[in-house]
């Protein structure tokens, strides 16, 4: 019976070793792959003076910075504590941890509402209406709202422990030893849940699919002209008409793409958020960490989605990948003009996806990584 103790333990041991060993790696090739696809666009826009001329860029690369600083700031010490079982960091910078892990991703989520605003304008009105609509000014007021906004529901709660008024014996059982030094504990109370996940999540996820329903009346609509004019022949001033449907259209669709990313990788964590408070914090924490790790995932989805559903930023990508040659870029182009047809049978959502651009892109992003 010893020898059979014995001899079970060290299997037990051996599969939690295991277990560890894939969940570092799994959550270090999330952190990696956010870090470089988020930087590759803030370098893009930095380095393109074609992608600086468009306004709502300026909300993209303030959104890759948001989603850089979740996987520099965040990921890496929720990473530490799921693969350990352990908090080492002390009670205040835990509450610092989860205050900037409210903070981020809140601002990430909002700035997504400001690109489908954004959007909204440029599509469904007139030029001249979005030019005053989206002045520099109204441009850098939205940006400071992304930023700001989230502080009132993440640093200055939680730092005065609003969120655990009415649940401290809750809390205090829920901290291994009654000390965040084993473990980092955020539960919030019923008020906090609400009104948290309704400025997080719920107000922009209504704003976004009120902008999104217009913009895809008006991009129906924007198809239907096309194929009228296309009937009656094309002057040249309808080419241009055209054109900015065209690129219009393409944008919206790539955008509601990010969109619903968005709302796949965050719905389940926020109405498990608003759920938990009312069922005595009964969701195991093994839920809520899936949960969570998938709305994390979000802030490493969005720069491949521009990658492979813009052109625009597939071109920036490949002069960046491949040393600043644009040869890559230009040969991208010249194969997009000549296969155009072949093309657009491998389309995600309407937009099309050159095979040669991808195969230069997958390319040269091997060659960066070796």
């Amino acid at each position: 019976h010893l020898y059979l103790d014995i001899n079970f333990s060290s299997e037990e041991e051996f599969l939690s070793s295991l277990e560890t060993i894939v969940l570092t790696v799994f959550l270090s090739v999330i952190i990696v792959m956010t870090v470089f696809g988020n930087l590759l666009v803030m370098v893009a826009l930095c380095k393109d003076r074609h992608l600086r001329k468009k306004k709502t860029n300026y909300f993209i690369v303030s959104l890759a910075f948001t989603d850089l600083l979740v996987a520099v700031v965040v990921m890496p010490f929720a990473a530490i504590e799921l693969t350990t079982g352990r908090w080492r960091y002390g009670e205040i910078f835990c509450l610092v941890r989860t205050s900037l892990d409210v903070q981020l991703t809140t601002a990430s989520i909002l700035h997504l509402c400001c690109i489908a605003l954004d959007r909204y304008y440029a599509i469904c009105c007139q030029p001249l209406v979005y030019r005053h609509k989206m002045t520099p000014v109204r441009v850098a007021a939205m940006l400071s709202g992304c930023w700001l906004i989230p502080t009132f529901i993440s640093f200055l709660p939680i730092m005065q422990s609003w969120n655990a008024i009415g649940i401290e014996d809750i809390e205090r059982r829920a901290t291994a030893g009654g000390s965040n030094d084993t473990s980092c504990v955020f539960l919030v109370n019923r008020p906090y849940a609400l009104i948290c996940s309704a400025v997080a999540f719920y107000v922009p996820l209504a704003l976004m699919v009120l902008a999104y329903q217009r913009i895809y009346v008006t991009a129906m609509t924007h198809v239907r002209q096309i194929e009228n004019l296309q009937r009656a022949g094309s002057a040249p001033y309808r080419l241009s008409t055209m054109t900015r449907m065209r690129i219009e259209t393409k944008a919206a669709k790539t955008l509601a793409v990010i969109m619903g990313c968005f709302c796949l990788c965050w719905a389940p964590f926020f109405i498990t958020n608003v759920v938990d408070p009312f069922i005595h914090y009964s969701v195991p924490w093994q839920l809520w960490t899936a949960w969570l790790w998938l709305g994390y995932i979000n802030s490493g989805l969005n720069p491949f989605l521009y990658a492979f559903l813009n052109r625009a930023f597939r071109r920036a990508f490949l002069v960046i990948l491949c040393c600043g040659d644009e040869r890559y870029a230009r040969e991208a182009s010249y194969s997009y003009g000549r296969t155009h047809r072949a093309c657009s049978a491998a389309s995600v959502n309407g937009t099309s996806m050159c095979f040669g651009e991808q195969r230069a892109l997958c390319f040269c992003t091997l060659m960066c990584l070796l």
